[in-house]
Formats: C-alpha cells, sequence, structure tokens
C-alpha cells in the first residue's frame, strides 16, 4: 500500500541582499528602522545629577564644618541618606572623591602656569601661583583627605604633576638658575611640604591667603637658591601679570 508524501510547505520568497542586513527600505523586509543609540535614560541621568549636587554640597558643608556627618550632608544636598550612600559608601569614599577632583584641578592649573612660559624660575613661580589659587579653596579639607587617603594616596595621585615639575626643577639646575645641593625630585618634595604647610598655616589664621600664595613661590626659589631680592620681585611681576 502506498503511503502518500506530505506536501512540504511553501518556501518563502528569498529575501535580497539588502533586506537580509536589515535595510528597512529592501522588498521584504518590514521591520522598523533602527534609530540612533537612545540618550541615557531619566533614572541615569537624575542619579547622576544626584551624585554631583552631592558632591557640591558635600565640600560646601565640609569646609563650613570638617565634622559633617554623613546624614548632615544628605539634608543639605535635599536627599535621603540612602541615596548619598549609594554613591558613596562611606565619608571616607566621600571626601576621597573631592580629592580627586581637586587634584584634576590642580593638573590642569599646574599646567596652565607653565604654558607658554620658558624662564625655569619663572615658569615655577606662575605655576605656583596658578595651583595655589586652586588648592586655596580645598586647604580647609587637607586634613581630611590626609586621614582619608594618606599622603603617600595624595603622592600617588599626583604623580604625573610632580613629574612634569621636576622636569622644570632640572632645567633650572642645569641652567645654574638654582644653586642647592638638592636633585630635582628631592625639591619636588620641599615644595609639597611648603604649600602643606602654608595651607595649615591659614587654616589656622597665622597667614592670610593671598599673602600665603606668594610667600609659598618666594620661599621656595630662596630655598632653591635664587636670590631673595630676585625671587621676590618676580614673585610679585608674575602676580601682577596674572591680576584680571
Amino acid at each position: 500500500m502506498s503511503r502518500t508524501k506530505p506536501t512540504p510547505p511553501s518556501a518563502a520568497p528569498a529575501a535580497s541582499p539588502a533586506a537580509a542586513q536589515g535595510d528597512p527600505a529592501a522588498p521584504g523586509n518590514s521591520a522598523v528602522a533602527p534609530r540612533d543609540t537612545p540618550p541615557a535614560s531619566a533614572a541615569s541621568t537624575r542619579a547622576d545629577a544626584n551624585r554631583r549636587r552631592i558632591l557640591d554640597v558635600a565640600f560646601a558643608e565640609l569646609t563650613r564644618d570638617p565634622d559633617a556627618s554623613m546624614d548632615q550632608i544628605a539634608r543639605a544636598a535635599g536627599v535621603v541618606r540612602r541615596t548619598v550612600y549609594g554613591h558613596f559608601p562611606n565619608r571616607e569614599a566621600l571626601v576621597t572623591a573631592i580629592l580627586d577632583e581637586a587634584v584634576t584641578a590642580v593638573a590642569a592649573a599646574h599646567a596652565a602656569g607653565y604654558e607658554g612660559v620658558d624662564d625655569p624660575p619663572r615658569a615655577i613661580a606662575s605655576a605656583m601661583l596658578a595651583v595655589w589659587d586652586v588648592t586655596d579653596r580645598y586647604r580647609l579639607l587637607l586634613s581630611l583627605a590626609q586621614r582619608a587617603v594618606t599622603m603617600e594616596g595624595i603622592r600617588e595621585r599626583l604623580a604625573p604633576i610632580h613629574a612634569t615639575g621636576t622636569q622644570m626643577l632640572q632645567r633650572a639646575l642645569d641652567e645654574g638658575r638654582f644653586t642647592t645641593p638638592l636633585p630635582a625630585r628631592a625639591l619636588v618634595y620641599v615644595l609639597e611640604n611648603i604649600m602643606f604647610g602654608l595651607m595649615e598655616a591659614v587654616n589656622d589664621g597665622v597667614l592670610g591667603s593671598e599673602e600665603a600664595g606668594r610667600a609659598a613661590a618666594v620661599t621656595f626659589l630662596t630655598g632653591a637658591g635664587l636670590p631673595a631680592q630676585e625671587a621676590s620681585s618676580l614673585v610679585s611681576e608674575v602676580a601682577s601679570a596674572k591680576a584680571p
């Protein structure tokens, strides 16, 4: 007894190459045209805005009160505490995030201070004054950052600035502008500690902020061997040129 073979289903018409590649205009392709990558979701945008606001408010609150708690910062930012902890698991993480932003700003100021200045002592004075303008805004948070990150962690973040500074200091030594037994790399440590020390002096009310910026530059230049009168005149000249 013969058995009738089942009739195979009709084959669908072959798609054109364009349709196979997803061209919505191609025959046989009814797919909706792909759209550009959509912008960030509303939730993501809101989270970014919250993080930015928390950082800005935390900076203001910690500057006003270095002992401000995460609860205080949350209230000041107008968010619940859970939102703050969602972005920063603890207070140290929050302080570290502020420090990272400060280092980014310092690096930009340092580079801007060197830009277009070929004479090493003048470039160093220019960079120090530019950096002071930035660090002065963060000086009240210095002790917090030192506890949260440690000096070694701060130096690691400043490493690119140290490298550039070392090159400029070496030029000053090679050209005989600085007369000191210290190598360029050691001078970077001296410079760093002058800046940190004067920030603490301003915090304690021993020195005015604007005075400290110029004092830092003059102190370092004279310590590196530049005659005191020349150092003072150079810093005053550079500062006057920077004044609006």
